[in-house]
């Protein structure tokens, strides 16, 4: 990782999440790796690197393929003509199957994390206190790091696909690791979740030199507020927001007590790009550091021959998607161009249709950029969280806490909203009032102003999604198929209730020959 670098060794590469079982290569195994504070760190290390690698080399799940899932079955992306993958142009038309591999993978892939997340918090508090001789890095602390990723990745499971297995242990250690699992349910998975990040809030607030990265008890509140907003807690959602919003910022009459110095860019692009990584905005980022080869930390949400291909591998849904913008909205820039540098007759080439800029690496300059292969080695930071969402879930659950629009909810939309349009300062100061909300907004209209701008913020964030299904003030899935159903040409056509869950993949069904009557298929997907 960036600062925080992955370290692939062979200690630390004992498994690969397959079936909720551990493989151990070799003559190492958990029992005899775990004995000093190095093997701690190592192996909380390789808990990280479950974001942003893959034990087969794959797209990692922050580097593209959770936003294959998340972005290719929303209304903001769909494949591009390019794409012959069968299994990403069935999500792009809302007709994949319990077979897909892009469904197969992410649940994999989450599980190989939470199965290595798994192994350290079991393992660690058994290394004798006296080898932990750097107190920066404690056996508890280290733990808590653990916690964390285990409970985003969680999070991400049950949003995906319901209940799901909860696994809270190394399946090799443990006397029942052949039983057949069961899916727990929602609230008991939401539970060891909330439980998770309640121990991650001990981790200290910031870190320096190699260790910047890693997660910290700002992070913890910010996702903890997330899964409360999620659960449409908003009063607990509310209390977590606080703690991490800039305790003084202008424009908020409740006090906050966040002393943690977040703030946005001014630029909205810097969120973006190597030089700025780990900034003020990201309260926390998957790694990325642009190596290739075996276990690569490369983000290729934006990767493609830029001098010979047409499209990006994933293209914006339709026109609406840039045109949901103004023209002066400096989203619109940073997220998407038209344009490409044509090294044959050294002149610029504008196409009739857009693709994502995002996550372009142009660390070597824009022009550059597009020249070249580059694309495929970004090192841009993936932001699984960042300050600009902090205050956009303030402003929604005000809003729906007391079913009106208070004065602090305008104040964090409108810091969210004087950022795109340049005239941001810093700690919610900016001079130019044009572009707030109109005032006397009713609950449902402000609803619909805070989910804009999401969209509008958050494309290839791997956001969209699960906003469609998580807003049910329109009954349970309708926002989400008035959404995909009024796209241009109506590609997701098929889109029904059911896609308001992804199956459970087919393999995992299977597994157990049917029988574990615990272990059934998503409805709709049988």
């Amino acid at each position: 990782m960036n600062k925080l670098f992955i370290v692939l060794t062979a200690s630390i590469s004992l498994a690969a999440c397959k079936k909720l079982s551990e493989h151990p290569a070799g003559n190492l195994t958990p029992d005899n790796f775990y004995q000093t504070q190095s093997d701690a760190v190592a192996a909380v290390t390789a808990v990280y690197s479950t974001l942003t690698t893959d034990i087969n080399n794959d797209f990692p799940i922050y580097g593209r393929n959770l936003n294959l899932i998340v972005d290719n079955t929303s209304d903001n992306q769909v494949y591009s003509p390019s794409n012959t993958n069968p299994d990403v142009r069935a999500l792009g038309t809302a007709t994949y199957v319990s077979t897909n591999d892009r469904v197969r993978k992410i649940y994999a892939q989450l599980y190989w994390g939470i199965s290595r997340a798994n192994i350290a918090i079991d393992k660690i508090p058994a290394i004798p206190a006296s080898q932990f001789v750097d107190p920066s890095r404690s056996a508890a602390n280290l733990v808590r790091e653990a916690r964390f990723i285990r409970a985003l990745l969680y999070f991400d499971l049950v949003r995906l696909f319901g209940p799901v297995p909860l696994v809270l242990h190394d399946q090799g250690t443990v006397a029942a690791a052949g039983a057949l699992v069961s899916r727990t349910s929602r609230d008991s998975v939401y539970a060891q979740i909330i439980a998770d990040l309640d121990s991650a809030i001990a981790l200290p607030a910031g870190y320096t030199g190699v260790n910047i990265g890693r997660v910290t008890s700002g992070a913890a509140h910010a996702l903890l507020a997330k899964v409360y907003v999620t659960r449409q807690d908003w009063a607990n959602a509310v209390t977590e927001l606080k703690k991490v919003i800039t305790a003084g910022t202008t424009g908020l009459t409740d006090a906050t007590t966040g002393n943690y110095g977040y703030d946005l860019f001014p630029k909205f692009s810097d969120a973006f790009q190597p030089a700025t990584k780990n900034g003020k905005e990201h309260i926390f980022s998957a790694q990325f550091n642009g190596t290739t080869g075996g276990f690569t930390s490369t983000n290729t949400l934006s990767s493609f021959t830029w001098s010979n291909s047409a499209y990006t591998a994933d293209i914006p849904a339709d026109s609406t998607v840039v045109h949901i913008f103004d023209i002066p909205d400096q989203r619109r820039g940073a997220t998407f161009y038209d344009s490409l540098f044509n090294q044959t007759t050294s002149k610029w080439v504008k196409w009739p249709f857009f693709n994502f800029l995002k996550f372009v690496d142009q660390s070597t300059g824009f022009v550059t950029a597009l020249q070249g292969g580059q694309g495929a080695n970004s090192k841009v930071n993936f932001p699984v969280i960042r300050y600009a969402e902090v205050l956009l879930l303030y402003a929604e659950a005000l809003n729906e806490l007391n079913n009106t629009p208070t004065p602090d909810a305008y104040a964090a939309i409108n810091i969210v909203r004087a950022r795109s349009y340049n005239s941001y300062i810093a700690n919610g100061n900016y001079n130019d009032h044009t572009y707030d909300l109109p005032s006397g907004l009713s609950a449902p209209a402000f609803r619909d102003a805070v989910f804009t701008e999401r969209r509008k913020e958050f494309i290839q964030e791997s956001q969209r999604w699960f906003d469609l299904v998580r807003r049910t003030d329109l009954g349970p899935g309708q926002y989400y198929l008035q959404s995909v159903k009024s796209m241009q040409g109506n590609p997701k056509a098929a889109a029904t209730l059911k896609d308001t869950l992804f199956p459970i993949p087919q393999s995992e069904i299977d597994l157990y020959g049917g029988r574990n009557p615990n272990f059934k298929q998503n409805p709709g997907w049988e």
